[in-house]
């Protein structure tokens, strides 16, 4: 193999050589897709799927499907030997970092089309076509990759919803680990976008945890009060809105009036041309500065109930 070597931490970079680098080594198998820039939410996942997985695979890759019109493709961070070294130090056994003519080959016709619920309004309303991008490359790696678990942070909740869809919709056998939003001291949660904020801009950025959190306050007089609370806030923090909204985390269909512990208050906001989304459950009453917590995905193929069952019992993941 045409591998590099860093330290303990293979690097690959075709689809055989990965899977060979896979085939040679120990089970369980843990995936972590990143578009590099890492950062500590992106360590969780990987320390996640260390402490419960034999082969740890890491992959980079700026993927330019789930990238539309107006997003920031070109100047999206980009630093492998730091990304390297990083996921290395977490505990990464394979990086994964392929050319874009290695996962798009010429002329390739097939592509995953997600649509309906999960992947309805919110980020698919404000990026067409990003979580065709995403399920396409998720797909793909699954496939290259095999895992048997693949490790997702909670911050990008509609994503990881549509990413258990996927995993549901196509009877894929991997099991699907969420990992706790990652968050600065003052709330915001850990981001390779947060590098774009100048320094008003970052201070700014804070309040739209604490705006989140405040929502969850007023939970009990109704998603109504909730969404105006955290739209006050957000507003007197100087943030700009694309939207705000009380959501089932598994459909992503907004809640009826009286929300659910469970349940999500979502919101994406701008600050100049830098976009931040984040979110809380309901149940969320303080900001925290989490660090690796992970619990278990339940079998999307059960259905809606058994998601419910999982979280009243309260399983922790592989601790």
């Amino acid at each position: 193999m045409s591998a590099a070597r860093h330290a303990t931490t293979t690097v690959v970079r075709t689809v055989a050589e990965t899977r060979a680098a896979v085939a040679a080594g120990e089970r369980p198998v843990g995936l972590v897709p990143t578009m590099g820039a890492l950062h500590d939410g992106h360590l969780a996942l990987i320390s996640a799927a260390a402490r419960e997985c034999d082969t740890v695979v890491v992959s980079i890759f700026v993927n330019p499907t789930q990238f539309g019109a107006g997003d920031d493709l070109a100047r999206y961070p980009r630093d492998e030997t730091r990304d390297v070294a990083l996921a290395a130090g977490a505990g990464a056994t394979l990086v994964f970092a392929p050319a874009v003519a290695e996962m798009y080959l010429a002329g390739a016709a097939v592509t995953v089309h997600v649509e309906g619920p999960p992947a309805v309004g919110y980020e698919a309303a404000q990026r067409p076509g990003h979580f065709d991008g995403v399920a396409t490359i998720v797909a793909k790696l699954f496939t290259i990759v095999a895992p048997d678990r693949a490790y997702f942070g909670r911050k990008d909740a509609q994503q990881l919803a549509v990413v258990r869809r996927l995993v549901a919709d196509l009877d894929l056998p991997v099991e699907i680990v969420a990992v706790d939003t990652v968050r600065e001291p003052d709330g915001l949660a850990r981001s390779s976008r947060n590098v774009y904020l100048g320094a008003a801009q970052r201070a700014e950025a804070a309040g739209l945890h604490t705006a989140l959190v405040a929502g969850g306050a007023v939970a009990a007089d109704g998603t109504g009060a909730v969404v105006t609370r955290v739209t006050a806030e957000l507003q007197a923090a100087g943030l700009a809105i694309d939207y705000v909204a009380v959501v089932d985390p598994d459909s992503f269909a907004p809640v009826g009036d009286v929300p659910r512990p469970d349940d999500l208050i979502v919101a994406a906001v701008r600050l100049g041309e830098t976009r931040l989304l984040d979110n809380v459950a309901i149940g969320v009453a303080a900001p925290a500065a989490t660090t690796d917590t992970t619990s278990p995905e339940p079998d999307p193929r059960r259905g809606p109930a058994s998601h419910d069952k999982e979280r009243q019992r309260g399983d922790s993941h592989g601790q």
